[in-house]
């Protein structure tokens, strides 16, 4: 018999459950159809089921019909897009995590008071595009794993800021390269990185020594759920993987292997995760021990638009 070790917390982020009630409560309020720019979280399933609610998911605004309802998914949007929006007169609510844009308003701060902008992250992820809207020409972005590549000046005062969704040790290296080569380098006024993708990853820390196999349920946009993958293999594990749904793993991953390690990112449905465990018991591995690092609590209001159609009365 084999033993899994199940990650906690995973899923569901305060961030992703916001931006899913979002589009949910547009679409009892408003009606079908409602718009969204993206993908509301990087989830497959996710953004299957809430098409076959009735949201549209476009990549630009220009695919929006005048007048519609468009929904700004929980990346962030640059202020082009909602300047856009607004010059159409588009009706919008913004479903950006408030984590995200915490950052925005750091950028922006930043550019006002002078500085130029390291911003660690994956020049193509969303967050990053909507970030780097703030302050465009201030603004540089680097990629983590190569930070010798920042093509800021410095010769002024710099600072760094990061995607909310980078694995916390690569940032962190990152940064201490890049104070290298800028010793007067200034923190931002708070840690960028999100509470949610720092738990899971020192819960996938926790368990993947004991693991032969960490598997991740995650969508391959997912650029949470792809550190967590990294994250099990520097700590240990002798084979990581990334699968959106049970269906895509291999049984071949199970050669030799005694425990394997569970979890997913922050944008995956629980469901999902119990898909992966019944894939498991079906091969024998039937011991699943929980494996907890902390609880989380924390809640994020919807956008004022909603506010008043939940609990009412």
């Amino acid at each position: 018999m084999g033993r899994v070790l199940l990650a906690a917390p995973r899923g569901f982020c305060a961030g992703v459950e916001r931006a899913i009630v979002t589009v949910e409560e547009a679409l009892k309020r408003f009606g079908p159809p409602v718009y969204v720019r993206k993908q509301i979280v990087h989830n497959t399933s996710v953004v299957g089921e809430l098409t076959g609610r009735g949201a549209v998911f476009v990549d630009e605004l220009d695919e929006v019909p005048d007048d519609a309802l468009v929904v700004f998914s929980a990346h962030g949007v640059s202020p082009t897009v909602k300047e856009e929006a607004d010059r159409r007169g588009l009706r919008t609510i913004d479903a950006t995590c408030p984590l995200v844009t915490k950052v925005h308003k750091e950028a922006t701060r930043l550019a006002e008071a002078g500085y130029e902008i390291v911003l660690i992250g994956h020049a193509e992820h969303e967050e990053v595009e909507g970030t780097l809207g703030e302050a465009p020409g201030r603004i540089h972005v680097v990629d983590p794993a190569r930070p010798d590549e920042v093509t800021a000046s410095g010769s002024g005062r710099v600072s760094w800021l990061s995607q909310t969704t980078l694995a916390v040790d690569e940032t962190m290296r990152a940064v201490t390269e890049l104070r290298g080569r800028f010793p007067q380098l200034a923190d931002p006024p708070s840690d960028d990185i999100c509470y949610a993708s720092q738990n899971r990853q020192e819960a996938i820390t926790r368990i993947a020594p004991e693991c032969e196999l960490v598997v991740v349920v995650g969508s391959a946009n997912s650029s949470n759920s792809q550190r967590l993958v990294e994250v099990a293999r520097n700590a240990g594990a002798d084979a990581a993987y990334l699968v959106d749904r049970a269906a895509d793993a291999d049984e071949g991953w199970l050669r030799g292997v005694k425990t394997v390690g569970v979890s997913c990112g922050a944008s995956v449905p629980e469901r999902l995760v119990k898909e992966l465990l019944g894939w498991l018991a079906a091969r024998g591995y039937t011991d699943v021990e929980q494996v907890t690092l902390t609880e989380e609590t924390l809640t994020f209001s919807l956008p004022p638009e909603l506010r008043s159609t939940r609990n009412p009365g």
